[in-house]
């Protein structure tokens, strides 16, 4: 049994069956229909069923049918039934509308002489134009509107439209000439209440001159059944006319006309009318004289506005005012590409069109979900603003046009135009199936089985598949695949013809220029366009396998890296790891299979230089990105199993130590790229406490690897090492808050061996620490790893390696306060556990005294602060925006804590730690700080730090302030998270960040 049939039930009729058979799916009441009034004698009528059944809902068809015979008097109802038996062309248009659309059949239930209008329009072998609708509508007004003009323009609107769903419906008009016939109905019902207000104030019609400018789908004459229909309106007074009078007069004018429109009494609203286009949006004022217009474009207008006006057109109103504003206008459209921020401007709409989509409506969004008519609307208008100003065949408002002069000119390539042209048009036909069935603005897939099986059926003649059984399912199918094709179109149009450009075309192939080709990568976002040709043309040469993969791949790739800060960089870094592994089968692999793995790979060798450094030094470190785990930081008992495994098997004490060093370079890239996906942490600060546990366990490892290399090479040379060496974390490395351009603040102690002469111990300590020092820091291709020892007791003037006991002596009898709070910080990291214990113990009592801090002490710690802010700001800098030792940066929040630690640290032991972020949240647990202080204190640190994380991920190289150079800062910022073109958003952002934290640290530390 047939679908319908299993739908309808077993218990039917045999009416009912044939009913089924045809596609009703309540066959009893159309038995009952079919005997009702007006339809007698037609219920075995096989011509007007099967015609009934070739709609989409034959029911809806048949109720509509038999609520307009009721609804029509005797004479009319005769000539509908006559019709409807003789005329094929009549009978298929009006049951095509009462099947597709309820509400066009409560139109003719209320107006059935309406139906005419399907004759009219049935006799005519021609496209009615904007003329035929304005002649019509004008003619309904006077000849119906002498008690209520507004109403008659209303049901005239609907006569029209009547007549354009008929003939979309029963395939007379494709979908581009369906959507330009709605926007010359839009543009001649504007102008008709036009007319009616200026009908209505005389007075207004004579002191101006007034014209509306369509925008929008009714500008491009592309316009859906229901829309807001965007306008721009302009004036200039006549002759003689006070300027502002006019003004006054022809907003007066404009607000009649939106009324008359949007009016929902009576016969209900025709659609709104949206003016929200116009300079300044809802704030500016409604009506602007051409020069103010000109002057707002001129000085103010931002990337968006421009490409709005790509579809401007005259619709209505004074018509030598509506080109005149053209022509001042459209000279800016096309040089629009060419503004300082219209990069960051284009990546930023692209972005915004998918966020703004509610969760709950992604799956079901033809217009503004990925795959949909938004993707191929904004990459075409991107395209004509790049290239539209070198080739006025692209300056086309409508869609379909547009698309058509790309694909002539080899802006795109001919199979993609195909492919979404195809897409545009069965998108916005199911857009316009949606709205049409109730008229009301929607762009969301139905969610109702009945309502998806009428939209199928409506749309069979375009679905690429069987409907008959299963009309859903197969709707579902087309529909999806065209999104999905949008989708990967969308993704690479920009970037397969600069692939083109660089390669030799099949003769009679049309490609972009050299010039097209530059240009376009400028409007992506890459400062040297000839040489990201260079590199395009290197990857994408040849014929070999490589070159194949890389040919399919570069254009997602190029698009990945135009949404980076520096695609420039990008391109370059890629083609480097290319040239490195290009002929490394696993890496072709990766490439090909998996696009998770080239995604990433992209995103990283975009974001800046150290990660792209750390990779080209050793590019096999790729094959992390292709593997789930490969991303996840290690912790330090893997690390340190490794490195001492290779130092074990190296044969000099350079060699344990560049092993070691080639373990971390590995290492600190997949920290770093792992932080640049955003791997570490959805919250920032859990990040960067991630990210700072990560690099502490990898250098700590690496310590302990180069100090067991440097001790066995110790001891080849020299026997025996007469002494005990543990090295002490200090700074941020004792904090476990390295970033990745902190040295590594250390001291050594040693202790030597029972029966050892302590001048012989102190001689080996001091031989292998300075060689561990020197080899970690030796030039190499890997990166070095710096150890600073000048936080010892007496500093750089002080031995470099003391025994506990001189450590002791030392603290006892000459220790600073400074150094006190420097110990606070203070944790073994490698070498003997039991004297790096032994160590803390010592350090304790001075770190947490059992009295506080006294006076003097606390005199000479603020002293100290206050000299530092006063003297070791850089030449140049910016206090409010250095990181360290600026305003409310790392060095405020630090002492202040540190303050809080060696005055309370004795009594409260959750203080006993050598992070800053847990003693301040211990400090405000025990009440020493209150709760919102600590809080600013947390965040001013947590963002100086990201801060200073991000520099260094960006330009390779350590700094404590923002970058100068724009580029680097939008790198920084977009690590920060935020978009681009608001680098100054973040600035500001860490300034006031900071001042806060200033004005506690004021408080809490200056007393």
């Amino acid at each position: 049994m047939a679908v319908e049939e299993q739908r309808a039930g077993s218990r039917v009729s045999r009416p009912e069956i044939r009913l089924v058979r045809r596609g009703f799916t309540d066959p009893a009441q159309a038995v009952r229909l079919l005997a009702g009034p007006g339809l007698e004698g037609l219920a075995d009528d096989p011509v007007l069923l099967d015609a009934l059944g070739a709609t989409a809902d034959p029911d809806l068809a048949l109720l509509g049918l038999a609520r307009l015979l009721e609804a029509a008097d005797e004479a009319d109802r005769r000539a509908l039934r006559d019709t409807l038996t003789t005329s094929k062309p009549l009978r298929d248009r009006l049951l095509g509308v009462l099947g597709a659309s309820t509400a066009l059949a409560d139109h003719l239930a209320r107006h059935p002489h309406d139906w005419h209008a399907l004759v009219t329009f049935e006799l005519r072998d021609m496209h009615p134009g904007p003329d035929d609708f304005l002649r019509a509508l004008q003619q309904a007004v006077r000849a119906e509107g002498a008690g209520n003009p507004a109403d008659a323009l209303r049901i005239a609107y609907r006569r029209c439209l009547l007549a354009i769903a008929a003939r979309d419906l029963t395939g007379t008009t494709d979908l581009a000439q369906t959507a330009a016939e709605l926007a010359d109905l839009a543009g001649a019902t504007l102008q008709t209440a036009l007319d009616l207000a200026a009908e209505q104030d005389p007075e207004a019609a004579r002191a101006c001159r007034l014209a509306v400018i369509g925008m929008g789908k009714c500008g491009g004459r592309e316009l859906n059944y229901v829309s807001d229909v965007d306008v721009i309106f302009v004036a200039e007074p006549q002759d003689g006319a006070d300027e502002h009078e006019a003004l006054k007069a022809a907003t007066r004018l404009a607000a009649a006309l939106t009324r008359l429109c949007a009016d929902t009494t009576g016969e209900g609203t025709i659609w709104p009318v949206d003016a929200n286009l116009r300079p300044e949006g809802r704030n500016g004022p409604l009506v602007r004289t051409l020069a103010s217009h000109t002057a707002y474009y001129q000085r103010w207008a931002k990337t968006w506005e421009f490409q709005a006006l790509l579809k401007a057109r005259p619709v209505a109103g004074d018509a030598e005012l509506g080109a005149a504003y053209l022509a001042a206008l459209e000279p800016m459209v096309w040089q629009a590409a060419t503004r300082e921020n219209f990069v960051a401007d284009v990546q930023q709409m692209r972005r915004r069109v998918i966020d703004s989509i509610p969760a709950t409506e992604l799956d079901r969004q033809l217009k503004l979900g990925p795959g949909g008519l938004r993707d191929v609307e904004f990459s075409v208008q991107l395209l004509q603003l790049v290239h539209g100003r070198t080739d006025p065949a692209l300056r086309s408002g409508n869609t379909l046009e547009a698309l058509a002069a790309l694909s002539r000119g080899g802006y795109v390539g001919r199979a993609d135009a195909a492919s979404l042209d195809a897409a545009y048009r069965f998108l916005r036909s199911m857009e316009h199936r949606i709205q049409l069935h109730r008229l009301r603005r929607t762009h969301l897939m139905p969610t109702g089985e009945e309502d998806q099986r009428r939209l199928a059926r409506s749309l069979a003649p375009l679905i690429n598949d069987d409907t008959r059984a299963d009309p859903v399912a197969a709707l579902q199918r087309e529909w999806k695949r065209h999104a999905v094709e949008v989708r990967r179109l969308h993704e690479k149009l920009f970037y397969r013809p600069l692939l083109d450009a660089v390669a030799e075309l099949p003769p009679g192939a049309a490609g972009l220029t050299p010039d097209a080709a530059r240009a376009r990568l400028e409007a992506l976002g890459y400062a040297d366009p000839a040489a990201a040709l260079r590199h395009l043309t290197a990857l994408a040469s040849g014929v070999s396998r490589k070159a194949a993969i890389q040919r399919t791949l570069l254009p997602v790739l190029l698009g990945w890296f135009a949404d980076s800060a520096d695609p420039d960089a990008g391109l370059l870094n890629f083609r480097q790891v290319s040239d490195a592994l290009g002929r490394t089968p696993w890496y072709l692999r990766l490439l090909r299979d998996e696009s998770g793995a080239a995604e990433q790979l992209a995103r990283v060798l975009s974001a800046g230089r150290l990660a792209p450094d750390l990779l080209l030094r050793a590019p096999e470190a790729v094959a992390m990105l292709g593997d789930p785990q490969g991303l996840v930081p290690r912790g330090r008992a893997a690390l340190e199993q490794e490195i001492l495994a290779a130092v074990g098997r190296a044969d000099s004490a350079g060699a344990g130590v560049a092993a070691a060093r080639a373990v971390r370079r590995r290492e600190l890239f997949r920290t770093a790229a792992a932080d640049v996906l955003g791997r570490l942490g959805d919250d920032p600060a859990e990040a960067l406490d991630a990210a700072g546990e990560a690099l502490t366990a990898l250098n700590a490892a690496t310590l302990q690897g180069a100090l067991r290399a440097c001790i066995a090479g110790w001891e080849a040379a020299h026997g025996g090492l007469p002494t005990r060496i543990a090295v002490i974390a200090m700074g941020r490395f004792g904090g476990r808050e390295l970033g990745y351009g902190s040295d590594a603040d250390v001291l050594f102690v040693h202790e030597p061996l029972l029966g050892s002469l302590e001048q012989d111990a102190a001689r080996a300590a001091q031989a292998v620490c300075h060689e561990l020092r020197t080899l970690l820091a030796a030039p190499s291709t890997e990166p070095p790893l710096l150890v600073d020892a000048d936080l010892r007791p007496e500093g750089r003037n002080g031995p470099l390696v003391r025994t506990l006991a001189s450590y002791a002596a030392y603290y006892r009898r000459w220790s600073h306060a400074w150094e006190s709070q420097a110990l606070l910080r203070a944790e073994p990291v490698a070498g003997d556990e039991d004297l790096g214990a032994r160590f803390r113990q010592l350090i304790d009592p001075l770190r947490y005294p059992g009295l506080g801090v006294p006076e003097r002490d606390l005199m000479e710690i603020r002293r100290i602060k206050a000299r530092i802010e006063a003297e070791r700001l850089p030449r140049g800098a910016d206090p409010t925006t250095h990181t360290k030792i600026g305003r409310g940066g790392l060095a405020d929040v630090e002492w202040t804590v540190q303050l809080l630690q060696l005055q309370h640290g004795h009594e409260l032991p959750a203080l006993r730690t050598t992070r800053t972020r847990a003693a301040l949240a211990a400090a405000a647990q025990a009440g020493l700080v209150d709760a919102e202080d600590a809080a600013v204190l947390d965040t001013a640190w947590v963002l100086a730090s990201r801060v200073r994380s991000a520099v260094m991920l960006v330009r390779g190289r350590p700094g404590d302030s923002f970058p100068a150079d724009a580029r680097e800062l939008a790198g920084v910022a977009r690590y920060l998270g935020y978009g681009a073109g608001h680098s100054g958003e973040l600035v500001d952002d860490y300034r006031r960040a900071t001042r806060r934290a200033r004005a506690v640290v004021e408080r809490l530390f200056y007393g």
